[in-house]
């Protein structure tokens, strides 16, 4: 009876370590569409009146939007050094504050479009809180 413990542990490991390598290359995707397709994006709302005030608004929600980039890149490296090398030792508390840190960040844009002014398919044509969930629920999946 021993046969059949080994093998669903030995299946869980791997379903897990795929969930692990599904969730970095996801983020990894989510890091180069937001650091390069979403600054092409945010700049359509770069002001052209000259305004000293506009454009200081402006570059700073360029300044937030982008140190979001930088988030997405840390825990694209914390993942790969998770998923790629024994480097991490605390590995579970590692995936359980990037999969609550994912989480926020999903909640946090969701709300964003609950409080925001609605226009037709907003749930659906910005989705990235489901990509967000999606991400966060692959790494807590991946947990051992």
């Amino acid at each position: 009876m021993a046969l059949p413990d080994f093998a669903s542990s030995f299946e869980k490991k791997q379903l897990m370590n795929v969930a692990l390598l599904v969730a970095n290359a996801l983020v990894l995707l989510t890091f180069i569409a937001h650091t390069f397709w979403g600054d092409k994006e945010y700049k359509i709302l770069e002001p052209v009146d000259g305004s000293t005030d506009h454009r200081e608004k402006w570059t700073m929600g360029r300044g937030a939007f982008h140190i979001v980039s930088a988030d997405f890149l840390l825990a694209f490296i914390g993942l790969t050094l998770i998923n790629f090398t024994e480097y991490v030792k605390e590995k579970s508390l590692l995936l359980t504050l990037l999969a609550l840190y994912f989480f926020a960040y999903g909640l946090a844009f969701l709300l964003t479009l609950i409080i925001s002014k609605k226009f037709k398919n907003s749930f659906f044509r910005l989705g990235q809180w489901l990509l967000l969930f999606t991400i966060a629920g692959l790494i807590y999946w991946g947990i051992e």
